[in-house]
């Protein structure tokens, strides 16, 4: 209840899930004195699909194209996950070329997502131009996946012991990111030095590093936070490649987004790696495995992969049966999410689109 502009009494809020910027799939319950957040209770579900609980009820194929819907914007990542845990489990080794055509996929579709991230980033902070350039460079990559898959997001491409077929077109790639960097300097002319992007980002929302490895963060929002951990140096999938790690130190909204626009010069650079790698190394891209009669021996694998929004890991636990008993996801949004009421009390309402924005937030990820 109000009490004249003089003062306000203290009140809750509810933004979403209706709010444009949420969704329709994220609900914040908020505490507020006037305009200043006093609390915020995020409350998730509005998406929830079952992901992990259907798996029990199908065989280890069918589930494989469901799984490309954990993260829609992130296909290949999640795929990689699960197709990592069962290879794993049936103890089979995945040819250099296969693993070489995955990293190129992988690193494709983490241009396209932070480019879309970029762009509705912006367009929730009322900038409309830059969402049309972003998608525009986007379309690029997304032409290309669907001339090898056939789709434009859901792709179903990577296959247990290597990939559905061998790579084609491949001389297309290099005019795409060649295209996608030199883009890359009008974003930061529009937006690096912009006063008024600067005045919405610069300061605000800031996590520190050590609250943010306690809150179990990774991805781009821990690197903007002062930390050099990124999951893919740990990964013998990424032993042929030699990259950067993007990384800031003030942990606020605006290093969140130079992170991300460094992480994309570096995918690029990992890109072309691999299309020279695939040029000169011709190989077979599977081992002929039969995925309709697949029925690993009880036991449990786990796969790890970093993906644009932070660690994502598959666990696939099997009782000898020609369907998983367990399949359970862990991914970055959840705990971007969950960090949520730390960065938003004692800012202003008009901060929330800044630093949920800048968070990358998928609630695919979130619902499972």
């Amino acid at each position: 209840m109000m009490k004249g502009w003089s003062g306000m009494s203290k009140m809750k809020l509810n933004l979403g899930p209706q709010h444009p910027s949420t969704h329709g799939v994220l609900r914040l319950i908020l505490d507020v004195d006037g305009e200043k957040i006093l609390g915020c209770e995020p409350v998730i579900g509005y998406l929830h699909r079952g992901m992990e609980k259907m798996a029990e009820g199908m065989t280890y194929l069918q589930y494989l194209p469901t799984v490309d819907r954990v993260d829609y914007v992130s296909g290949f990542f999640n795929s990689f996950a699960y197709v990592s845990a069962v290879e794993k489990l049936l103890k089979i080794e995945v040819p250099e070329r296969a693993s070489i055509i995955r990293v190129l996929l992988m690193e494709l579709n983490r241009i396209a997502s932070h480019l879309l991230w970029l762009g509705t980033y912006l367009l929730d902070l009322g900038a409309v131009s830059p969402f049309f350039y972003t998608f525009r460079e986007r379309e690029l990559i997304l032409n290309y996946f669907e001339k090898i898959s056939g789709q434009r997001l859901m792709y179903n491409y990577f296959v247990f012991g290597g990939v559905r077929q061998d790579i084609e077109y491949i001389e297309e790639i290099r005019p795409i990111i060649t295209t996608v960097v030199e883009k890359l300097e009008d974003y930061e002319k529009l937006l690096t030095d912009n006063p008024i992007f600067i005045s919405r980002t610069k300061n605000v929302g800031i996590l520190e590093r050590g609250e943010a490895l306690a809150y179990s963060i990774t991805g781009p929002n821990l690197r903007a936070s002062n930390s050099h951990l990124d999951f893919r140096t740990q990964s013998g999938l990424y032993k042929n490649f030699e990259y950067k790690i993007a990384k800031a130190e003030d942990g606020d909204c605006y290093s969140r987004y130079k992170v991300r626009l460094e992480e994309i010069r570096e995918s690029a650079n990992i890109i072309n790696q691999a299309v020279d790698l695939l040029l000169c190394k011709p190989g077979d891209v599977n081992i002929g495995l039969n995925p309709v009669n697949i029925t690993p021996e009880a036991g449990e694998a786990y796969a790890d992969v970093e993906t644009p929004r932070g660690l994502t890991t598959c666990c696939v636990k099997s009782d000898g049966s020609a369907n998983p008993y367990r399949v359970k996801w862990r991914t970055g949004s959840f705990y971007a999410v969950q960090i949520l009421p730390k960065l938003l009390i004692g800012n202003m309402i008009s901060d929330i689109m800044s630093i949920y924005g800048s968070l990358d937030v998928m609630l695919p990820e979130v619902d499972r």
